[in-house]
């Protein structure tokens, strides 16, 4: 991620000769939605979701502000801290305050949010760049892992929303780096996760920031025995490894890549700041010291401006494809066909599917854009995953474009992704960073907030397909198809199913989804899990548990909320009051 924040005018040049080099020999896919002065783009053949902004209607007022230390960061965690299963949001804001807003919002209405005062201190809630929710301590209440440029915060969670520092607590050192990613697992065996931050640049390094990357960290629990009553003691973190080298960490992800039951860690790296830095895979197992994949291994070097990671199993093969974002290019990778047994040979696939997102779709900026937040989700009901993607100029580079509209990539027959962020309502003048993708009004609907670099967070509400794709009259939006909305149980351990897959079948199609901490860019979200079903008015659940097993099947109804308990005969149907 190159940025204006030290004054290296012919690193620049070269750069931007690069960039505009590859986009010359790389041209545009057909999805760009670009049509000639006096035309009209045809529509994407699809129903088009009617985003609806409405941030400060809603009541948050709220933006991520900063110097060059906050160029990058600007996440936001959303997840249920009252019981009341709506996502509430704590949003970060750089050398402002973060911010606690709980969820108001009447099922089906528009949507309402007050700010909730968290009682911490100052100290804990400034230079905050990005948070992410995991109930640590399994006690049923979502505790918040809080990064910061500074000493990173833990916070456990309590009721009504009520937080408290916990750092001590948990033997738990934030250090002092500048942290900008995190994501975590419950290893094999373990009661309680293994944490994992995602560091920038060194700062306290000579010569700072060129070739001064820092070490990523990785926290295992200490191993406690359960008491009597199938319960384990508060966990202790305090025993650190480093993961070096660090290639300027902006997203790092858990993931069975290989279908193994185990996870390794994936890490998007701003390859900017290190000579020879590049994507990176590490094997992470149990009781094991981690290591990296190496080329020998099948490991294939990828150097970009690594900013946000999303994983999703398009076709529901078991073997997940990733979404990279970066300045020019998106990456799509899916595992290579010919890869032999538990080597990770990847190949891209975003240009033939559709996905590369390298420059604005909207207005008369044809210079390279910069990707940051990538999340996979259905946001028009019709069975297939959409990408989202927040995009925004780093600060005033003037070599990557200035308005840079958000992208909204609709899933399509044959796994092609069409553009329709511009149609959808979301392509705003602003500088996106982290994001959340989640039903905040409770009507089977995915809606969307964006954190917004100087400028306040955007908040779009789905009020269902337009009608009219060029319409902008909300009145005129019609029902989207059928969909559920999922949340796992466990009890005692890893109470939320983190790592779990969910199975849901119709017909002759699956759709297959994760329980994951981490990815996406410094923002993360734990709740209810959205699966679209387009016409379908039944499905089939089963759940792959985290520890291998699976559930048994779930008949259910569609166009509900389904609680699965594992253990249990029947899944819980649950209405939103």
């Amino acid at each position: 991620m190159s940025t204006r924040k030290f004054p290296l005018k012919i690193h620049l040049k070269i750069l931007c000769a690069a960039l505009l080099g590859a986009f010359a020999a790389h041209p545009a896919p057909v999805r760009i939605a670009f049509a000639a002065e006096g035309e009209t783009a045809p529509p994407p053949p699809m129903d088009i979701p009617y985003m609806h902004e409405e941030a400060m209607a809603a009541g948050i007022d709220h933006a991520y502000r900063g110097g060059w230390e906050f160029f990058v960061g600007g996440g936001v965690a959303s997840f249920d801290c009252n019981g009341d299963r709506r996502p509430d949001l704590f949003l970060a804001g750089g050398t402002e305050p973060a911010a606690l807003y709980v969820n108001r919002s009447p099922t089906g209405g528009a949507l309402k949010f007050e700010q909730k005062d968290t009682g911490l201190p100052q100290r804990d809630l400034t230079n905050v760049s990005g948070a992410y929710p995991i109930d640590i301590d399994n006690d049923g209440h979502l505790d918040l892992v809080v990064l910061r440029v500074g000493e990173n915060r833990i916070l456990k969670g309590g009721p009504d929303c009520t937080f408290t520092q916990a750092n001590r607590l948990l033997s738990f050192d934030g250090g002092r780096a500048w942290t900008t990613a995190f994501a975590a697992e419950f290893e094999q065996g373990m009661p309680f996760p293994t944490l994992a931050f995602g560091n920038y640049v060194d700062r306290a390094a000579p010569g700072s920031p060129w070739g001064t990357c820092h070490d990523n960290d990785l926290f295992r629990p200490q191993k406690r025995e359960l008491t009597e009553d199938g319960k384990a003691a508060m966990p202790a973190y305090s025993e650190r490894t480093a993961l070096s080298p660090g290639y300027c960490a902006l997203s790092i992800l858990f993931t069975d890549w290989h279908r193994s039951g185990t996870p390794d860690l994936r890490i998007t790296n701003d390859r900017q700041y290190y000579r020879g830095g590049e994507e990176q895979l590490w094997r992470v197992e149990p009781g094991r010291p981690p290591r990296l994949f190496t080329r020998s291994e099948g490991w294939r070097s990828v150097q970009i401006w690594g900013m946000g990671i999303a994983e999703a199993d398009l076709d529901a093969d078991g073997y997940p494809e990733y979404a990279l974002t970066s300045m020019g290019d998106t990456k799509m990778q899916t595992l290579d066909e010919d890869a032999e047994e538990g080597r990770p040979v990847y190949r891209d696939i975003a240009f033939e599917h559709g996905a590369t997102a390298h420059r604005p779709y909207a207005g008369n900026d044809l210079r390279p854009s910069t990707g940051w937040h990538a999340g996979f989700e259905d946001f028009n009901n019709d069975g297939k995953l959409d990408l989202f993607i927040a995009k925004g100029n780093v600060e005033q580079m003037p070599e990557f474009a200035a308005f840079d509209p958000d992208n909204l990539l609709l899933g399509g027959l044959g796994g092609k992704f069409t553009e329709a962020g511009h149609l959808a309502g979301i392509d705003l003048p602003t500088r996106g960073r982290g994001a959340a993708l989640a039903d905040f009004n409770m009507d089977g609907m995915v809606d969307l907030l964006v954190v917004n670099r100087e400028h306040n967070v955007s908040l779009f509400r789905n009020l269902g397909a337009k009608s009219d794709p060029q319409s902008s009259d909300p009145s005129r939006a019609r029902p989207m198809g059928n969909w559920l909305e999922i949340e796992l149980a466990q009890k005692n351990v890893n109470l939320d199913a983190i790592g779990a897959t969910i199975s849901v079948k119709t017909g002759n199609t699956t759709r297959v989804r994760k329980v994951q901490v981490g990815g996406g860019h410094a923002s993360g979200h734990l709740g209810f899990v959205h699966v679209g079903l387009g016409v379908s008015e039944r499905a089939e659940i089963r759940v792959h548990w985290p520890d291998g097993t699976w559930s048994a099947p779930y008949r259910v109804f569609a166009n509900n909320f389904v609680r699965i308990e594992r253990g249990s005969e029947r899944a819980r149907y649950w209405l939103p009051e």
